[in-house]
């Protein structure tokens, strides 16, 4: 077993050893001189298990799972550190050795970047960045993600929601961004021996800073009020229109929007990468049944998803506690399969939609070995404990018939039983049936027509005075 407060790096042809440690040497040109272009930030992964505190993933899955945040970040990662504690340090989060350790790990590889795997508290951040120098940028997976998502939001409502949660994870951090104001006055700016003229203006900056960013918060909620409002208005009309709303869940690249491109032959964004889709899609799909029903791709769920992006993508992932059904894809090809459908499960009660009916679509079968029979145990065992589950590979279409019989079958237990004797001058009537509900039985009396079946519950009670009693 490797030492839990080790380091690692990762070796290259080239690399070198300095005090019993092998690293990789920033990069040169063919003539061996240092680009004067801006290079590729290079960072080493911090990540700190502490034991008091359960946590879904082991520390190098975890920290495994940040490296390819960092990678779609566009971040080169060429070292991670690692750190098992009973309790966080409150000046730095790791010890006084590790974060040496750290400076040392840092110097070597020629990083310009440090990424801790847990969010890191305002003070945290000011203590580190002060330990490890101005040049080496400090940053934690909640800062890393809304990176990511501000590079991924593709439309108005994603970028304003992801600009709102980047203010509000910006604002109590805000003393570095003025920095330069502590070297005009000697260090310190706004102190008591600043000098004469420059006690003031670093902490007048600050806090006009600090009031500019509150009214752009108070805006950008505003604008999200707004969004909301007309988002509402369009839940209302698909409401009315009385079909079916199924949302498709799921942890970050499981596959939700090519299992939405698949089953409704569109061509929602769908790469091979964290995060790649944002902004809700919704698309009408035809069931096995004839009827018809929506299906709206959302946001990817991570475990240590950030509060604050729960909170400003409120609108969106509304869509979630409106839906009829919830659709949870699942990686099953993935070696944490187990821990991310726990992290899926508990944000969806956060939201409080734990309690909706759900079909696990256990997508990317195709990538699983036909021949390796642990493989096959472990798709066993998922379909037997959830009884609503479906193998499936999104990519090649398998088990896409058996997908949307199950959600037929689903969302016909959803709806309420009719039995009615609509008026042959009530035509409308029937189509409605036909079009939105199951027809069990169909027969043509003197009186009208008699239709016994299923139909949502939002249309059943239009046909309240057709009863037969």
């Amino acid at each position: 077993m490797t030492n839990p407060n080790s380091f690692q790096n990762h070796s290259s042809s080239d690399s070198m050893s300095a005090q019993g440690r092998s690293y990789q040497p920033v990069p040169r040109d063919s003539e061996g001189m240092v680009p004067t272009h801006s290079p590729a930030e290079r960072a080493v992964l911090v990540g700190v298990e502490l034991l008091n505190e359960p946590s879904l993933l082991t520390l190098e899955d975890s920290l495994n799972e940040l490296a390819l945040l960092a990678r779609t970040a566009g971040v080169v990662t060429i070292g991670r550190i690692t750190q098992r504690l009973e309790a966080a340090q409150p000046a730095t989060l790791i010890g006084t050795g590790k974060l040496e350790e750290l400076q040392l790990l840092v110097t070597e590889l020629g990083a310009n970047t440090v990424i801790f795997d847990d969010e890191l508290s305002p003070r945290q951040q000011r203590e580190l960045e002060k330990t490890l120098g101005e040049q080496i940028k400090v940053i934690d997976r909640t800062a890393l993600i809304l990176d990511i998502f501000a590079g991924h939001a593709r439309t108005r409502e994603g970028a304003v929601q992801v600009e709102l949660a980047q203010y509000q994870y910006r604002l109590p951090r805000l003393t570095r961004a003025w920095t330069h104001l502590a070297r005009q006055a000697g260090g310190r700016a706004g102190g008591a021996s600043g000098g004469v003229g420059l006690r003031g203006p670093g902490e007048t900056q600050l806090e006009v800073d600090r009031r500019e960013i509150g009214r752009r918060i108070a805006m950008l909620k505003r604008q999200l009020e707004e969004i909301r409002k007309h988002r509402e208005q369009y839940r209302a009309q698909r409401r009315q229109s009385a079909l079916p709303m199924i949302a498709l869940v799921g942890y970050t690249n499981a596959g939700k929007s090519t299992l939405l491109n698949t089953i409704a032959h569109s061509d929602v964004r769908a790469e091979n990468q964290l995060f790649a889709t944002l902004d809700p899609t919704t698309r009408r799909v035809s069931l096995p049944s004839d009827r018809q029903a929506l299906i709206t791709d959302t946001v990817g769920f991570i475990q240590k998803l950030p509060t604050m992006l729960v909170a400003a993508f409120r609108s969106t992932l509304e869509e979630v506690n409106e839906a009829d059904l919830l659709v949870h894809v699942v990686d099953i090809s993935h070696p944490n399969m187990e821990e991310q459908i726990a992290a899926v499960e508990e944000v969806l009660e956060q939201l409080g939609a734990g309690s909706k009916p759900v079909v696990v679509a256990l997508n990317k079968v195709d990538l699983l070995d036909p021949d390796d029979s642990e493989q096959a145990d472990m798709v066993a065992e998922a379909l037997a404990e959830y009884p609503h589950s479906v193998p499936i590979s999104a990519r090649t279409g398998k088990g896409m018939s058996k997908l949307l019989e199950t959600i037929d079958d689903t969302l016909q237990h959803l709806m309420a039983p009719v039995d009615v004797l609509i008026p042959y001058a009530r035509g409308d009537l029937v189509a409605l049936v036909h079009s939105h509900g199951v027809v069990e039985t169909e027969e043509h009396t003197e009186d009208g027509t008699h239709l016994t079946g299923r139909l949502p519950v939002e249309l059943a009670g239009r046909l309240a005075e057709y009863w037969v009693h």
